[in-house]
């Protein structure tokens, strides 16, 4: 399993060695059943990344080997002191990379062992906005639609995404059902992606401008009768608010840079039973909660929430929906309210933590925790299985905060980040570790070890252990650790709640190989959330489905005659998250639309140009690509250098970075800026707020 579509895999140690020696689709694994993308296989089997084999230590300007003993005390050391202050002194950054045991163990020790409201992960960088937007509607997190609902779907809507690249298994049951008699595909993309070259109909709307394009949508429904009555009298609240909120749909049209017409065929779509896929073009946005918020209401007000159809948030790393689930992220583990008085009692006394050691707040976010940092507030910062030097937005300005701290870094592969540490903690990887898993549609999978590591290599959670009971005497088993009881640990505390995994044990995954929750007991497993033969029930305070109105704000940075062109991000096929393991792209390669090509043909030089942000400037080669808007330029999100050109705002619910939308320029390499962020130049400093 190697993206949050969730593909069973079998895997065979080598031969000779260590590692994984061979990879196939497992056909007895019920998700997926045998299939298996390239990506997937490749990146297993064969990573290109630079392999962690031993701990390492900075003395001066050089990271050098050193003993666990010496690494673990340092680390212990160094966070100590940082937490007799304040505990908030310690920010801790976790990843959808682990299993569901190690993301459960760390926040265990970031939320009770350390205390710390800095605690984040790498999946509020791209699936917080449909999370808070789900919360608000159905009062729990994750699809309530299934893969199952797929072939019975009669119209496939995918907005601002491009599943033919990001998810190829998913998007190829997608095609299949709607290639199918009277089914047909719907795509809206600023960029004729290759899912939009499959399209029935492909809608452009202006780069930004998602949320206008639903308002406008709506907006028709309403006007034309086009709504659900019996639906949302009987099963929803907020709709009359909702409707008062709506704009002219002529108006909305223009603002989305679409014709009357376009918006009513778009409306029409919704006319059949209908599933509607969204990702990342919706969320990594300033307005990306309420774009999210309004395609949930757009299938609210059509009644399409039930088997076949229903609003459907594509998840991009392979065990997101595990850390929302387990780890104490934005939530306790099972989805529960992070200030409710019974569950924090409850977590306290499952982990023998006083009370007062939880903290009160979820935090900032990633983006506002590498704020913290700059404003002095944070000492120490301890990286799991992510790489924020290349991950987040504005990414001089994280690699400066990363600088500025003690930095421990937790990962297999040598990425970006590890240059920054102080203490580097080598951790096995896939093929080497055990546990469980969650995919997109909240199936749990066995992980499995084939490969034994050597011995200077350790698995997560044992790397996790040894520093929590360092810092909170007891926290844990002595390591190393048995993932099966923790594994139970997580079990109990799911127990009656809207994630609840009581029911799921490893014994069971053994036999069925996933199982999807809710399952209270050891032979259920959830289906389609909140539908009953024909009723409906959610679990918000009144039972009902809420709609929510949104307002448009436009772009955070809009081009101007300075910085002319926008640039937005997406995903190539070869490379996934940020490149460490499966990439050997180095100079990023820059598309855009002939038009603008030939606007711009005095500041390229062989091939090459300079892509120029407020925060940074990227060496690019440029390719010609009608398939891009005119006045835009798509680069690859994952690309290590791109970030250095992203705008770190966030949105305001759901603290997810703005990656898609920022205004550029393009120059000739020896002409370009030395900015790094808002004017500031690189020989200056930027003051603490």
């Amino acid at each position: 399993m190697r993206c949050a579509v969730g593909c069973g895999q079998l895997q065979r140690g080598t031969d000779r060695g260590y590692g994984v020696g061979d990879v196939q689709g497992d056909h007895q694994h019920p998700t997926a059943e045998g299939l298996s993308c390239e990506r997937g296989i490749r990146e297993t089997k064969n990573p290109r990344g630079e392999w962690l084999t031993e701990p390492l230590i900075r003395r001066g300007d050089q990271l050098v080997a050193t003993s666990w003993d010496v690494a673990l005390g340092t680390v212990a050391a160094e966070l100590l002191k940082a937490m007799a202050d304040d505990p908030d002194t310690v920010a801790v950054l976790g990843s959808g990379q682990q299993t569901n045991e190690a993301a459960y163990a760390l926040g265990k020790v970031a939320r009770g062992g350390i205390g710390t409201q800095y605690f984040d992960a790498n999946t509020t960088l791209c699936m917080a906005s449909a999370v808070t937007a789900y919360y608000d509607a159905f009062g729990s997190d994750a699809p309530p639609c299934t893969y199952d609902d797929i072939p019975e779907a009669e119209t496939h809507v995918v907005w601002g995404a491009n599943p033919a690249v990001a998810h190829p298994v998913l998007y190829r049951w997608i095609l299949d059902s709607a290639m199918a008699s009277e089914c047909r595909l719907v795509v809206v993309d600023p960029v004729e992606s290759e899912t939009a070259a499959d399209a029935d109909h492909h809608v452009q709307p202006e780069p930004g401008t998602d949320l206008m394009l639903a308002r406008a949508v709506l907006a028709q429904r309403v006007e034309s009768g086009g709504i659900d009555e019996d639906f949302v009298e009987n099963y929803t609240a907020g709709f009359d608010r909702l409707v008062e909120s709506l704009p002219d749909v002529q108006t909305a049209a223009e603002t989305a840079g679409v014709s009357r017409a376009t918006v009513d065929e778009l409306a029409a779509a919704f006319d059949a039973k209908t599933l509607l896929y969204w990702g990342m073009g919706i969320n990594q946005s300033t307005h990306g909660t309420d774009a999210a918020r309004m395609l949930i209401n757009l299938c609210l007000a059509t009644g399409n929430v039930g088997p076949g159809s229903g609003p459907f948030s594509l998840t991009g790393q392979a065990n997101s929906m595990g850390t929302r689930v387990c780890s104490s992220k934005g939530t306790w583990p099972g989805h529960q309210a992070f200030t409710d008085d019974a569950t924090r009692e409850r977590v306290a006394e499952a982990w023998d933590v006083p009370l007062d050691r939880l903290p009160s707040s979820t935090g900032p976010g990633p983006v506002g925790i590498v704020d913290e940092i700059n404003r002095g507030h944070i000492e120490a910062c301890w990286t799991v299985a992510t790489n924020p030097a290349v991950g987040m937005p504005n990414a001089t300005n994280v690699k400066r905060a990363l600088d500025d701290v003690f930095l421990v870094v937790q990962d297999a592969f040598r990425s970006e980040t590890v240059e920054h540490a102080d203490v580097v903690l080598p951790a096995a990887t896939w093929g080497e570790s055990e546990g469980t898993v969650m995919n997109m549609e909240r199936r749990i999978s066995r992980v499995t070890a084939v490969s034994d590591v050597i011995d200077t290599v350790r698995q997560d959670i044992d790397i996790i252990a040894a520093v929590g009971n360092r810092l909170a005497d007891g926290l844990f088993d002595e390591p190393p650790l048995e993932p099966e009881p923790v594994f139970d640990e997580i079990r109990d505390l799911t127990a009656g709640t809207p994630a609840d995994i009581s029911g799921v044990s490893y014994e069971r995954l053994e036999a069925e190989r996933a199982v999807r929750w809710p399952a209270p007991d050891e032979t259920t497993e959830g289906g389609y959330r909140y539908y009953d033969d024909g009723s409906w029930s959610f679990p918000t305070e009144s039972g009902l489905a809420r709609f929510s109105p949104a307002s448009y704000r436009g772009v955070p940075e809009p081009t101007d005659p300075t910085y002319p062109l926008l640039l937005t991000t997406g995903r190539r096929a070869e490379a996934y998250n940020t490149g460490v393991r499966n990439d050997d792209e180095t100079i990023p390669n820059a598309r855009v639309h002939p038009e603008t090509a030939g606007q711009y043909i005095d500041v390229v030089d062989r091939g090459k140009t300079v892509v120029e942000s407020r925060r940074g400037s990227v060496t690019v080669t440029l390719t010609p690509d009608d398939s891009i808007p005119t006045g835009a330029i798509w680069l690859d999100i994952h690309n290590p250098e791109v970030n250095e050109l992203t705008l770190p705002a966030v949105d305001p619910d759901s603290n997810e970075p703005n990656f898609k939308q920022c205004a550029v320029r393009l120059s000739l390499p020896d002409q370009s800026s030395p900015v790094t962020r808002d004017g500031v130049l690189r020989s200056d400093t930027i003051g603490d707020d």
